[in-house]
């Protein structure tokens, strides 16, 4: 088999040139365009409606201010994948600013927006709970985000272990609510024919979305079709399936066209899910050596008043070192806001953030380099559990990590270069891994082309190059000649592409289908199929050749065609990773940043990071992965926040244009990147696990951490901005 490590991106041209196309490309004819009206209170209920301007203004053909009830076996859906249970327009009731109240449906886009404004709402205010500032309680054992793990965890004492601990480090760290916003904001076109439903939808899961809209209407999943060929971005904004996806398709049914429903910059704040604000609280014992002998780790976020959502960050710090003792809770902070959701590296991120700035502090505390201190603590089976590691190379990355960074010649602390503080700092990076459940199917047609046919979504990550070159190299053909169809619910299922799940659950897939047309055509020529390889379009074996094609033809067939399937155990449809191990990805992340103390400008010099991440399937993709969520951290650490602006219960800000995210110029250009070598047996014939999420962990834990070391500031509360920089009390 040829390695084709190096492939480059098979989708690079279709989406340079434009003609890859997005859920809002799709155009029906007869189709109307729907514009959402947003409630302009946060609490209270609609009292009633002037519609009149609205309906007066040419091309408008309905608005809508209630819609019919959805089927009782909607009441039935899981959450996740449902995002959430509560459906505006059924009821008068007005949970959160920016919550549909009215949906317009007009024969251009321009004349539903332009009546959208002139929908009058009239609304009786009630009581406003702040969510920010909310009593933090237990989780509701209902939700479904709630049981996704524990939701308290004890293992030992470690509230009597961390009170006799010798050395102590304790501290909160606080970040904000993050808004994902995706290049693409959601879209959806819903059509009705014949009782059955197509939709062209921008989602991270099509089948989802499929089971669902089919509960919603009582009517069964293949009379559904839902169809998205790319996605231009999700972060976990698109992963579940959000209550726009299902007024879209009642709107289109209730009026006998079909309806496309665009999100505005301004919905993506209120209509789908963000990062919700987390606060947590750490305490680290150790004895004089740095053994952890307690870590208590206790977080709070932010949910809506209609579902909990579970940010668990307590997950780091049962997962990362070894230590006797160990606590971590998890509680929410319910109000009336929009409801919360998985953003990419969600659990890992937020947590890692805190857990490994007390890793810095409590290194400090005992005079200790924080990578000794690490390496004092390595885990060498899962510390919540002692399962063994499916594979773990930790040790391996922070030794080479450490050599390319130049972590043990690092500048000292303070050191300046012009008017910039030179600082340097490291974290952990950890990420859960999840296997979903996929099939698919390859086609080798006579003239030594090939076919991919799953129904997995492309969302700009890697898998339009992967799977093809998993193909080509199984196959022996150039990677050039094998399509990739994709993102059709008609199309054999596919996992979702969240959870760092798709290389490792379709990639098995894919491998497994492109043996089966090895081994059919190992059978078509009466060959042993253990003695057949691949060769530049041919079966080989014992130096004899076979064209593909010449054995096509002799059979009389146009092609042969292979399947695969990822099976897990007990015939699930998820899991956290092979039985009997724990399965994680790690990585250490160093970086060297730069403080202007006079006006508290914050600067990224250089970063290294060296991930234990099982075998690496394209070097190209992967390391492109890992930048683009180092980029992403870098705004978690240093610019990105999303305010709520507590009188009038709403985002405060709520487009681009009010909300810093990194550009080119904050970013150095080399950002240093490197993977050791590794294979994971437990997670299928590739060895490889997902990395996507894994690229943005660690990171604001070592910028902060860079921070501390630069100017003796410890900041606790991200993002770290000028104000923090320069504050006199700090």
């Amino acid at each position: 088999m040829t390695s084709m490590r190096g492939a480059t991106r098979q989708d690079g041209p279709a989406k340079v040139t434009g003609a890859a196309a997005y859920a809002a490309d799709h155009t029906v004819d007869g189709q109307l365009y729907a514009v959402l009206v947003g409630a302009t209170i946060p609490a209270g209920r609609v009292c009633g409606y002037d519609l009149d301007e609205a309906r007066g203004e040419p091309g408008v053909v309905h608005v809508l201010t209630g819609l019919p009830a959805v089927d009782e076996a909607f009441a039935a859906l899981p959450s996740p994948p449902l995002a959430t249970r509560f459906l505006p327009l059924q009821s008068d009731v007005v949970h959160y600013w920016g919550q549909p109240v009215a949906m317009v449906l007009a024969e251009s886009l321009e004349a539903a927006e332009g009546a959208a404004m002139r929908v009058c709402v009239h609304y009786t205010r009630e009581p406003f709970i702040n969510p920010d500032t909310a009593v933090a309680v237990s989780p509701s054992p209902e939700s479904g985000y709630g049981v996704l793990t524990d939701l308290e965890f004890r293992k030992g004492d470690a509230v009597a272990a961390l009170a006799a601990a010798p050395v102590r480090a304790e501290g909160t760290y606080t970040q904000p609510s993050r808004h994902g916003n995706p290049m693409e904001p959601s879209a959806i076109v819903a059509e009705w024919q014949d009782g059955r439903l197509t939709v062209h939808d921008s989602v991270q899961h099509i089948y989802a979305v499929r089971d669902i809209l089919a509960a919603a209407f009582g009517i069964a999943s293949d009379s559904v079709r839902v169809i998205a060929r790319h996605t231009g971005g999700g972060f976990g904004t698109k992963a579940f399936v959000w209550p726009h996806e299902i007024l879209a398709a009642q709107a289109a049914k209730a009026v006998g066209r079909p309806v496309k429903l665009v999100l505005s910059r301004q919905d993506m704040y209120s209509v789908v899910g963000y990062q919700p604000l987390t606060e947590q609280r750490v305490s680290l014992g150790a004895d004089e050596s740095g053994a952890l002998r307690a870590v208590v780790h206790e977080v709070d976020n932010i949910t809506a008043v209609t579902d909990d959502y579970v940010e668990f960050a307590g997950v780091p710090s049962r997962s990362l070192y070894a230590s006797p003792n160990i606590s971590t809770s998890q509680r929410v902070r319910r109000g009336h806001v929009n409801l919360s959701s998985f953003m990419r590296s969600p659990i890992d991120g937020p947590g890692t953030w805190a857990l490994g700035s007390a890793m810095d502090e409590l290194a400090h505390t005992l005079s200790m380099d924080p990578l000794t201190l690490r390496l004092v603590n390595y885990a060498e089976t899962d510390p919540a559990d002692g399962a063994p590691w499916s594979s773990k190379k930790l040790k391996k990355a922070y030794e080479e990590g450490a050599r390319r960074f130049g972590w043990w010649d690092r500048p000292k602390g303070g050191t300046r270069d012009g008017h910039w503080l030179i600082g340097c700092g490291m974290a952990d990076c950890t990420q859960g891994q999840f296997r979903f459940t996929s099939k698919a199917r390859v086609r080798l047609r006579a003239d030594g082309t090939a076919r991919i046919e799953a129904g997995y979504t492309d969302i700009g990550a890697g898998a339009t190059t992967i799977f093809p070159q998993i193909v080509a190299e199984i196959l022996g053909l150039d990677i050039r000649s094998v399509q990739g169809v994709a993102g059709d619910t008609d199309l054999p299922y596919a996992g979702p592409h969240y959870g760092s799940g798709t290389t490792l659950a379709m990639g098995t897939a894919v491998h497994g289908a492109a043996h089966d047309v090895l081994r059919r055509l190992a059978k078509a020529v009466s060959w042993p199929a253990e003695e057949v390889r691949a060769d530049s379009g041919a079966l080989v074996r014992r130096g004899e050749r076979r064209p593909y094609g010449d054995i096509l033809r002799a059979a009389g067939l146009d092609e042969v065609v292979g399947h695969g399937e990822m099976v897990l155990p007990g015939g699930g449809s998820a899991d956290a990773g092979a039985p009997g191990v724990s399965s994680r990805t790690f990585g250490a992340m160093f970086v060297e940043v730069g403080v202007d103390p006079d006006l508290g400008l914050l600067r990224l010099r250089r970063a290294t990071g060296v991930y234990s991440v099982g075998a690496v399937v394209n070097e190209r993709t992967a390391r492109s992965q890992m930048i683009g969520g180092l980029v992403w951290g870098w705004g978690m650490a240093a610019m990105e926040a999303s305010h709520f602006e507590p009188r009038l219960g709403r985002w405060l800000s709520q487009d681009l244009a009010g909300v810093a995210l990194p550009v080119n110029a904050d970013i150095p250009p080399h950002i240093d990147i490197s993977f050791v070598e590794e294979f994971d047996p437990h997670a299928g014939p590739l060895g490889a696990k997902g990395i996507g999420e894994l690229s943005a962990t660690g990171i604001a834990a070592a910028v902060a951490n860079a921070v501390f070391d630069a100017t003796g500031r410890r900041v606790r509360n991200l993002p770290i901005t000028p104000d923090k920089l320069l504050d006199p009390r700090m």
